[in-house]
C-alpha cells in the first residue's frame, strides 16, 4: 500500500497558490478520501522570493521544472504556468517521462491540445483539465462522465465573469460600457489590459475545449466564431429590456448533422430565462442532452479559491486513478473513437435578430429599409422608434423572425452604405432556445 502521492506545482502565482492553501486547509478530509496524503513536494517558479499567502520553505523548490518532473518520487505534474510556449513544452515534457498532468490552462488546450491530448492517450496517463473552463464548475467532469450516456445537443454559456460584470453593471445602472469596463478594473474582475475578456477570446478559448469534449472531434480557437461586446451600448441594453430580453456575452454550441456550431457573441436572451438571472462575475452553462434534457451549471468561473478547487479535485481524481492501478480509466476527451466533424461557417448559421440602425428622421426611411431586408428574405417581427440623438439621427430598433446570417449581413452592409443611415447598424443575435425559470 502507498503511503502517499506526490506532485510538482510548476507555476506558483495567484492559482499555485491557491493550490497550495487548498491542499493544506483541507489536508484532513483530501486523506480521508484517498486514504493517504495528497502532496506537492515541489514548487518551481522563476520567481521564488517575492511574497506570497503561503510559506514555500515546507517544499523543494527550484527554477527549472525539468529538476521536479524528473523526480522519481513525483507522481503527476501540475502546470499553472498559462499561456502556450513553453507551458506545451512543460506538459509534454511531463508526459513523455510518465507523469500525469492537471492543467489550468485554457489557451494551451484551445491552441495546442490535439497534441498533448494525443500524447496523454499513447502514455496512457491521466491528463486533468477541470479548471480550464469556468473555473469551480465543475462542467468537465458533469460531460465526461455524469453526462456520458447522452448525446449533447447544445450548450449555451456565460464562460467569462469580466464580460458578465461589465454588462450586469450596463443593465442595472443605466451607465456606458466603458464606465462599466473601469469599474471591472477597480473591483480587480478586469485586467489592466481586458483585451481577451471583452472581445470574447478568453470565452472562445473554452469553447473550443468544450466542443473537443462534447462531440468527439477536435476544434481550435480558429473553429470559433468571436464577437466582442465593445459594441455593445446602454441604449441596446435598454432597448432588450423592453423587448424582454437581456444581453449576454454567451458562448453557443450545436450540433447540425456533421457540423457543429462554435460561436462566441452578444446574444440577446430572455429575461426568464435561467442565464439571464446570472448576474455579476458569475458563469453558469445550460447543457442539453438528448436523454437529460436541460441541465444547468452555476457558480464562480474564476478567482484564486474557485480555480484551485478544480485542480485539486483533478489531483484527488488521479490519486484514486493512480491507488486502484487504473490510470486513463476514462479517456481526457471522453472518446475511445472520435469523429470528423466540421465547424459550421457562422454564415451558414439561422437566427432571429436585434438591429439598431441610425437613420435620418424623415418619411419613407423606414419603408428603405424595411425594402432591403424584404429583398434578403428577412421578415421583420418588431420594430422600436424612439426620439432623436444628438447627433441629428434616430435609433431603429427591429427584431427579425429567424434569417440565414450570409442574407443578414449583406442586408446590413447594403443599408449601411444608404445615405439616410449614419454610425454602423449594430447587430446583435437571439436565442429563445434556452430553458427556463419555472
Amino acid at each position: 500500500m502507498r503511503e502517499h502521492i506526490k506532485a510538482a506545482l510548476i507555476g506558483a502565482g495567484t492559482i499555485g497558490t491557491g493550490v497550495l492553501k487548498t491542499l493544506s486547509m483541507n489536508a484532513h478530509i483530501i486523506k480521508k478520501r484517498l486514504g493517504i496524503p495528497l502532496e506537492v513536494k515541489w514548487v518551481c517558479d522563476i520567481d521564488l522570493e517575492r511574497e506570497r499567502e503561503v510559506d514555500l520553505s515546507q517544499y523543494l523548490t527550484t527554477r527549472d521544472f525539468r529538476e521536479a518532473v524528473e523526480d522519481p518520487e513525483v507522481d503527476m505534474v501540475v502546470e499553472l504556468v498559462g499561456g502556450v510556449h513553453p507551458a506545451k513544452e512543460m506538459v509534454l515534457f511531463a508526459l513523455e517521462r510518465g507523469k500525469h498532468v492537471v492543467t489550468a490552462n485554457k489557451a494551451l488546450l484551445a491552441e495546442e491540445g490535439e497534441e498533448i491530448f494525443r500524447k496523454a492517450a499513447e502514455m496512457g496517463l491521466d491528463l486533468g483539465f477541470e479548471a480550464s473552463v469556468a473555473g469551480g464548475i465543475p462542467i468537465i467532469k458533469a460531460l465526461r462522465e455524469g453526462l456520458c450516456a447522452n448525446e449533447i445537443e447544445a450548450i449555451y454559456g456565460i464562460i467569462n465573469g469580466t464580460a458578465n460584470y461589465v454588462l450586469t453593471r450596463m443593465e442595472e445602472e443605466g451607465i456606458s460600457f466603458r464606465q462599466a469596463l473601469e469599474m471591472a478594473q477597480k473591483k480587480g474582475y478586469a485586467e489592466a489590459d481586458p483585451t481577451l475578456d471583452i472581445e470574447g477570446i478568453d470565452a472562445a478559448h473554452k469553447a473550443a475545449i468544450l466542443a473537443t469534449l462534447c462531440f468527439g472531434s477536435t476544434f481550435t480557437l480558429s473553429d470559433v466564431y468571436v464577437e466582442g461586446i465593445t459594441r455593445v451600448e446602454s441604449i441596446d441594453v435598454a432597448f432588450a429590456r423592453d423587448l424582454g430580453y437581456k444581453v449576454k456575452l454567451l458562448a453557443i454550441l450545436k450540433r447540425a448533422k456533421d457540423e457543429v456550431e462554435i460561436r462566441v457573441h452578444p446574444t440577446l436572451i430572455p429575461v426568464s430565462s435561467s442565464l439571464a438571472a446570472v448576474r455579476g462575475a458569475y458563469n453558469a452553462l445550460s447543457v442539453v442532452g438528448n436523454a437529460v434534457g436541460h441541465t444547468m451549471f452555476y457558480g464562480m468561473g474564476a478567482g484564486m479559491m474557485p480555480t484551485a478547487s478544480a485542480v485539486v479535485a483533478d489531483m484527488m481524481d488521479i490519486a484514486r486513478n493512480i491507488l486502484a492501478n487504473s490510470p486513463a480509466r476514462v479517456p481526457p476527451l471522453a472518446y475511445r473513437e472520435g469523429e470528423r466533424l466540421k465547424p459550421r461557417p457562422v454564415e451558414e448559421i439561422e437566427s432571429k435578430y436585434y438591429l439598431r440602425f441610425s437613420a435620418i428622421d424623415k418619411p419613407g426611411v423606414l419603408s428603405r429599409i424595411a425594402g432591403i431586408l424584404g429583398q434578403h428574405n428577412i421578415s421583420i417581427e418588431s420594430v422600436i422608434q424612439k426620439g432623436r440623438r444628438e447627433s441629428g439621427f434616430v435609433p431603429i430598433v427591429m427584431t427579425t423572425h429567424e434569417a440565414k446570417e450570409k442574407m443578414m449581413k449583406r442586408a446590413v452592409q447594403e443599408i449601411d452604405a444608404l445615405d439616410i443611415t449614419g454610425e454602423r447598424t449594430v447587430l446583435i443575435r437571439i436565442e429563445n432556445n434556452l430553458n427556463r425559470i419555472s
